[in-house]
């Protein structure tokens, strides 16, 4: 007979693109309420990765946005208390290149972090989740999705 397990099953990886993060906690999108407490809530694990955190650090300056320096840097710091930085070397696996070079960052490090859920509204890295090299590995999902499956009574996205 064995004994059942004490440890506590880990929590869900996430991995953001930077358009999440600036939906969740700069544009505070209403419709994505659930998800935003839910991750608030500690109930999942972010991962990212520096060049990840520079590219938000650059959106965020965008004169569009209107956000002065200390706003700038205390949505970056806020997000960044929130994650685990992987190494930048850490290893992604053999994954597809996505079509906008700049996104295949998002798919490594989703790769790195073993069974995660990559969070995107990005049309390019959604095609790629029917991939054969990243449909065995990870999830790509709206962030919509992911909220419509919070809803779902005792349910956990991917």
């Amino acid at each position: 007979m064995t004994e059942p397990s004490s440890q506590a099953p880990l929590p869900p990886t996430l991995v953001l693109d930077t358009n999440t993060v600036l939906a969740l906690w700069m544009f505070h999108d209403p419709a994505l309420e659930a998800l935003r407490a839910w991750i608030d809530a500690g109930s999942c694990r972010l991962v990212s990765r520096a060049d990840a955190l520079e590219e938000l650090r650059r959106v965020l300056a965008y004169a569009q946005f209107g956000l002065d320096p200390g706003r700038q840097d205390g949505l970056r710091a806020r997000y960044i208390d929130r994650i685990a930085v992987l190494a930048d070397d850490a290893d992604a696996g053999t994954l597809p290149s996505c079509r906008d070079p700049d996104d295949q960052k998002f798919l490594e490090i989703a790769g790195a972090a073993g069974m995660a859920t990559l969070i995107t509204r990005d049309k390019a890295l959604l095609r790629l989740a029917r991939h054969r090299l990243v449909r065995e590995r990870f999830a790509i999902l709206t962030p919509e999705r992911v909220q419509h499956t919070l809803a779902q009574p005792s349910a956990t996205p991917a």
